[in-house]
C-alpha cells in the first residue's frame, strides 16, 4: 500500500482515547494495527535491507578513513579493540531505539521529549549534545583528495596559504553542492540508502581487491587480532601496554599517553556511526515503513514529494496475542539486520583502510588524519610502482571522495531529520500545519544547517581539531543517549515489549563505555592546559 494511502487510513483508525505517554506538553498517540513483518527467507533476503544498509555505508566514514590511518600505522591493529567494543555497544543500541519505533512509529528523540521532566528540558540539553553533528569535519576533509585528483598530488595548506585557501574554498563547495541531491530525490531516505549501496560495493571491492593482492598474512593477523586485545592503550614511552596486563603483573595502571589517547578516543567514537547520529536509525526505520513506521508516513523532498506526507504523531498497538507474535517478528527482523549488515559492514570499513595502512606504512608514522590517508596511498602508489602504483593512487583518492561524500550528506540529512522531526511532533504551531508541508521545514531547516556548517569551516578550519573536538562529544552524547533510551523503552513501552535483562545491562554498558572514554579524554586535555 502507498504511504499517502498508509498515512490516510491510520488518520481514520484513531480513537477518541488516545493513549497519553509521559510529559502532557507532548501530543497523544493514536491507535492502529500493526503490519506484520517480513518472512524471512534467503529467496526474499532483499526484504533485509533496510536502515542498516544505510548505516553500514555511513560506518566508514571519518573515523576509519581519517583517524584509523592515524591509530593503525603508528601502534598496528592492537588497538582495535576499541572499536569492536563501540560497534558492538552501537548494535545493542540500535536495536533498542528501533524497539521504540517499531511500537510508536516515532524516532527515538520524539521518545526521548515525551519522558519527564518535559520537551523544554530535553530541548536544552539535546541541543548542546548535538553541537558536534553541526561540525562539518568530513566536508573539510573531503577537499583534500578533490584537489589531489586535479594536481597529482596532494596539497599542503598548513604549509601553503594558497593551499589552504583552495582546500578551504573547495570544501565549502562541497557542502553545499551535497545536499542539493536531497530536495530533488522525492523520497529522501530511499536516496541516501542508494547512495550508500553504491558506495559500499565500489569501496569495499577496491579496497578487498587491494588487501587481498598485497597484504601479508602477518598484516592480516595483525589486523584481525587486534579486534581482540583488549585494554591495548598507548603509553607515554611510545609503544603499548595492556591494562589487564599491568595489573597482573603488579604494574599497577600504566602511564597513557593523553595525546595518543585523544585520537583513539576519536577513532572510537567516529567507528561505526557514533555520536546522536545513531539515533537517526531509528528515523530511518521509521521512513523503511517497518512496524508501525507503515502508518506514519516519510520525509518528502521540497521539489519532488511524490505524493509523500509525514503524520504529527505517532500509532501504537494494542497488545494481544494476535499482535504479539507480529511484535516478536519484527523484533528478529531488526535483529538480523543489525547484526547481518551493519555491524557487519562496520567491522569490514574498519579493517580493510587500517590494513592499507599497517602494510604500507611503517610502524610508528606519525601525521595528522588526512597527512596519513594520503602516506598510505602514497605508500601503495611506492610499493606497486610503475603505472600500476599511480592508477592506485587514483584510485585511493576517488574512493577517498566516495567514502566522505556521501557521509556529508547522510549526516547532513540525519542532524536536519532529528529537529525536523521533533518539530513536527512537539511544537504546537506546526502541528496545525497540513501533512505534507513537512518538506518545507525540512528545506529550511537544512538551508541553516548549511550556513552553520560553513562558518564553522571558515573560522575553525583544521580537520584534525574538528575530528578530535567532534569525537569527544560523540562520546558523551551516545554514552548519554543510551542511558536516557534505557529509561524510555522501561517507562513509555508496555511490560511485554521492553528489552530483557541482557538489553537492559547491554545498553547500561554501552552508555559507561562511551562515557568513560569522553571523559578520560576530558580530564587528559584539562592536564595539558594546566601543564
Amino acid at each position: 500500500m502507498h504511504l499517502l494511502s498508509r498515512v490516510s487510513a491510520g488518520s481514520q483508525m484513531r480513537e477518541e482515547n488516545n493513549i497519553q505517554p509521559g510529559s502532557t506538553r507532548m501530543p497523544a498517540w493514536e491507535k492502529g494495527i500493526l503490519p506484520p513483518a517480513p518472512a524471512w527467507g534467503w529467496k526474499n533476503w532483499a526484504m533485509m535491507l533496510g536502515p542498516g544498509l544505510l548505516s553500514a555505508g555511513a560506518a566508514i566514514g571519518g573515523g576509519e578513513w581519517l583517524m584509523g590511518p592515524v591509530n593503525t600505522a603508528r601502534y598496528g591493529g592492537a588497538i582495535l579493540w576499541v572499536t569492536t567494543i563501540s560497534i558492538l555497544a552501537q548494535v545493542i543500541y540500535n536495536i533498542e531505539i528501533s524497539r521504540y519505533t517499531l511500537y510508536t512509529g516515532e524516532p527515538i528523540m520524539i521518545g526521548k521529549f515525551r519522558t519527564l521532566p518535559g520537551p523544554l528540558f530535553w530541548l536544552g540539553l539535546y541541543l548542546l549534545l548535538d553541537a558536534g553533528s553541526l561540525i562539518p569535519y568530513q566536508a573539510s576533509n573531503c577537499a583534500t583528495p578533490v584537489v589531489a585528483i586535479f594536481r597529482g598530488d596532494v596539497p599542503s595548506p598548513k604549509t601553503v596559504p594558497a593551499d589552504k585557501a583552495l582546500v578551504l574554498g573547495i570544501g565549502c563547495l562541497i557542502y553545499v553542492i551535497t545536499v542539493i541531491p536531497l530536495l530533488f530525490s522525492g523520497k529522501i531516505y530511499s536516496f541516501i540508502k542508494g547512495l550508500m549501496g553504491v558506495k559500499i560495493v565500489v569501496v569495499f571491492t577496491c579496497l578487498t581487491f587491494l588487501a587481498l593482492l598485497y597484504s601479508s598474512a602477518a598484516t592480516w593477523g595483525d589486523i584481525i587480532s587486534g579486534f581482540f586485545k583488549f585494554g591495548t592503550v598507548p603509553v607515554e614511552s611510545g609503544g603499548l601496554d595492556n591494562i589487564f596486563l599491568s595489573f597482573f603483573r603488579g604494574s599497577g595502571m600504566p602511564a597513557v599517553d593523553p595525546k595518543a589517547f585523544a585520537a583513539l578516543a576519536a577513532y572510537a567514537a567516529i567507528a561505526g556511526v557514533g555520536g546522536l547520529k545513531n539515533s537517526v536509525i531509528s528515523n530511518y526505520t521509521r521512513d523503511q515503513g517497518w512496524g508501525m513506521g507503515a502508518h506514519v508516513g516519510a520525509i518528502p523532498s521540497i521539489f519532488r514529494r511524490r505524493n509523500l506526507q509525514l503524520s504529527h504523531v505517532g500509532m501504537v498497538f494494542e497488545v494481544s496475542d494476535e499482535s504479539l507474535p507480529r511484535w516478536k517478528s519484527w523484533v528478529r527482523h531488526v535483529r538480523r539486520e543489525q547484526l547481518a549488515i551493519w555491524m557487519t559492514g562496520a567491522l569490514v570499513g574498519v579493517a580493510l583502510p587500517a590494513m592499507l595502512s599497517v602494510q604500507f606504512l611503517p610502524r610508528g608514522t606519525v601525521g595528522d588524519n588526512w597527512a596519513m590517508a594520503a602516506m598510505t596511498a602514497g605508500g601503495v602508489r611506492e610499493h606497486v610502482g610503475g603505472r600500476l602504483g599511480t592508477l592506485y593512487w587514483y584510485v585511493l583518492m576517488v574512493c577517498a571522495i566516495l567514502v566522505l561524500v556521501p557521509n556529508t550528506v547522510a549526516d547532513a540529512d540525519g542532524t536536519v531529520r532529528r529537529w525536523v522531526d521533533l518539530a513536527w511532533t512537539g511544537v504546537k504551531r506546526l502541528r496545525r500545519w497540513d501533512l505534507p508541508r513537512v518538506n518545507r521545514l525540512y528545506f529550511w531547516t537544512m538551508a541553516g544547517y548549511v550556513v552553520i556548517g560553513i562558518l564553522i569551516l571558515l573560522f575553525l578550519s583544521q580537520p584534525k581539531g574538528l575530528v578530535e573536538i567532534y569525537g569527544c562529544i560523540a562520546n558523551f552524547a551516545l554514552g548519554f543517549s543510551c542511558w536516557h533510551v534505557l529509561g524510555v523503552n522501561l517507562t513509555l513501552l508496555p511490560r511485554q515489549l521492553r528489552p530483557g535483562w541482557f538489553g537492559r545491562i547491554s545498553l547500561f554498558l554501552a552508555g559507561a563505555y562511551f562515557l568513560s572514554l569522553s571523559i578520560i579524554t576530558l580530564v587528559f586535555e584539562l592536564n595539558k592546559l594546566r601543564g
